[in-house]
């Protein structure tokens, strides 16, 4: 107990629901941060190695998330202890959403993490019969496949360009390098294309690929969707390990894969000066200020990364609609909000003269704060 009482600050979390079923050896965890501003939402993972600490942490950066793009839903996230490759994965599932039924949808909606798919969106629904339950539910309920469609990582790539032009050069040419090739990378590199950028790296679990005068990024996509993971192997070439894509020459480099993946001897030998975080916490704080020292520019997770939530957005409002999201108006606003966040916090840390993930936390606490005041949950 004590240690979740360590996980307490004047943010939250507000509840954290620790939950077992014996039958299923279902064990799982909800953390509920902060909803000064709104009901929590945000995903639900799937892991073995899934830790409460751990879940509280990706509800905190869910509650900069909302705050940061300034749509009304408060941080939250789920986290199951199980295999996702196990058979009883459904079973496990459900018994797990059965124990939080409390919760489910009036304080908590679910949205898709690791270990998880847009089918486990439906069995959320269908476990509590209730539509709004969760988001991310496939495209024959009416739901909006993100990853399909890719708006996390369009984000990311639009977040790119907005911090290059900020720096006063442009990202039609720059040499990027991409750390993961997931619905994530796949689709920022696919963005990046798009926008003129020159792809020199990618990576996966089975290793990188690293070509200076540019990768085939349409073919790397057709490959993607045949051979998964393996795109990396099936593209030919010199394979690299996994890592060395972080340290390859480039001006941009989007870590899209795990956290913590930029340690602070990694920040000392980056070569990009541009750093674009598509995953969630993929830099320590003390890497950060190797990388401020150094003068690279970063673009933090929670804004980087927030096409996604952007997107929620749209299918939250969606979950008992007869319609669809329009997926041209979810880009729309994508584009809109990550380049105004983008250059919103690169503006606040240089005229605060600090990193700019703390410019990004100033600004989503700023407007946690207000909505606490308001709702009078600050201390008198």
């Amino acid at each position: 107990m004590s240690d979740v009482l360590a996980l307490m600050d004047e943010w939250g979390p507000e509840r954290v629901v620790c939950v077992s079923d014996t039958r299923t050896g279902m064990r799982g965890v909800l953390v509920i941060d902060n909803t000064a501003r709104g009901m929590g939402k945000g995903g639900m993972r799937m892991s073995p190695s899934v830790t409460v600490a751990e879940v509280a942490r990706l509800a905190r950066v869910m509650t900069y998330k909302w705050a940061g793009v300034d749509l009304f839903f408060g941080g939250a996230k789920a986290g199951i202890m199980a295999d996702p490759g196990s058979p009883d994965r459904e079973a496990v599932l459900r018994a797990f959403v059965r124990a939080l039924s409390q919760e489910i949808p009036r304080r908590y909606v679910a949205g898709l993490d690791m270990g998880l798919s847009e089918r486990d969106a439906a069995i959320v629904q269908d476990e509590l019969d209730d539509r709004g339950a969760a988001v991310g539910t496939p495209h024959a309920l009416g739901g909006m496949p993100y990853d399909e469609l890719g708006v996390t990582g369009y984000g990311v790539a639009e977040a790119a360009d907005a911090a290059a032009s900020h720096a006063g050069t442009s990202l039609r040419g720059a040499r990027v390098a991409v750390q993961g090739f997931g619905a994530v990378g796949h689709a920022a590199a696919r963005r990046l294309d798009e926008l003129g950028a020159t792809v020199v790296a990618v990576s996966t679990v089975h290793g990188a690929l690293h070509d200076p005068d540019g990768l085939d990024v349409g073919r790397l996509l057709a490959l993607r969707a045949e051979a998964g993971d393996a795109v990396v192997k099936e593209y030919g070439g010199r394979l690299l390990e996994t890592g060395a894509e972080l340290l390859v020459p480039a001006d941009i480099l989007v870590p899209a894969a795990l956290q913590d993946v930029i340690d602070e001897d990694v920040a000392a030998d980056v070569q990009a000066k541009i750093v674009v975080e598509g995953a969630n916490l993929p830099t320590g704080r003390a890497a950060q200020r190797v990388l401020a020292e150094r003068g690279v520019t970063v673009v933090p997770d929670f804004v980087a990364n927030a096409g996604g939530v952007v997107a929620a957005g749209f299918a939250m409002d969606a979950r008992y609609s007869a319609f669809r999201p329009d997926p041209g108006a979810v880009f729309a606003a994508v584009s809109a909000k990550m380049r105004e966040n983008t250059e919103r916090v690169l503006d606040a840390a240089r005229a605060q003269g600090t990193t700019t993930h703390r410019a990004a936390v100033a600004l989503a606490q700023e407007r946690v704060r207000a909505a606490m005041e308001l709702k009078g949950r600050l201390r008198r």
